[in-house]
C-alpha cells in the first residue's frame, strides 16, 4: 500500500540556476546535494554510465521533496519544444500559497514567464473544502510548467 509521495523529480540542465529558482525566487529550502553515479544508479534509471547531480529542495510547510537532477551523462534527449498544458504526461506541479497576487509579482519582477493574472476557479468545477480558489500557470527556468494556488 502507498503511504505518501515521497518525491517529485525534475530533470533540470543547470542544477545551480535551478536551485536559485527554486530557493530565492520560491522560498523553497535546500535539504541536500549529493553526485549521482556507479552501477546502483544505472540498474534504477536504466541506462549505462550514469553521472549527475542532483538537490532536494522542501517548500516551507514540508514534504514532497522536489528532486531537481542534472544529468553530466549520458546526454539526455532534447525536450520537445511543445511543452504546452495539453501535452501528455507530468505537467505540472501546483504550489499552494498564502497570497498569490504578492507571488505572481514576484515572479514577474524575477523575469519569470507567467502564463497570466491569477484566476479564479469556478465555485464546483474543482472539489475542494477551502472555498475560492484562484490559480496562476509560470514556467521554472527550464520551461516546466509550475501553477500557483491559492485558497480563500
Amino acid at each position: 500500500m502507498i503511504r505518501a509521495v515521497d518525491h517529485i523529480n525534475i530533470v533540470v540542465t543547470d542544477l545551480a540556476r535551478s536551485v536559485r529558482f527554486y530557493t530565492e525566487v520560491l522560498g523553497f529550502r535546500l535539504a541536500k546535494e549529493a553526485r549521482l553515479e556507479g552501477e546502483w544508479i544505472d540498474r534504477i534509471v536504466g541506462l549505462t554510465g550514469v553521472k549527475g547531480r542532483v538537490a532536494y529542495v522542501v517548500a516551507p510547510a514540508g514534504e514532497p521533496r522536489i528532486e531537481l537532477l542534472a544529468y553530466d551523462a549520458p546526454a539526455g534527449a532534447n525536450p520537445s519544444e511543445n511543452r504546452r498544458a495539453n501535452t501528455v504526461g507530468l505537467r505540472h506541479i501546483a504550489l499552494q500559497v498564502d497570497d498569490i497576487a504578492a507571488m505572481t509579482a514576484k515572479l514577474r519582477a524575477a523575469g519569470v514567464t507567467v502564463f497570466s493574472d491569477p484566476v479564479k476557479v469556478p465555485h464546483g468545477v474543482v472539489n475542494h473544502d477551502a472555498g475560492e480558489k484562484t490559480l496562476v500557470y509560470f514556467l521554472d527556468p527550464d520551461g516546466v510548467i509550475l501553477e500557483l494556488a491559492e485558497y480563500r
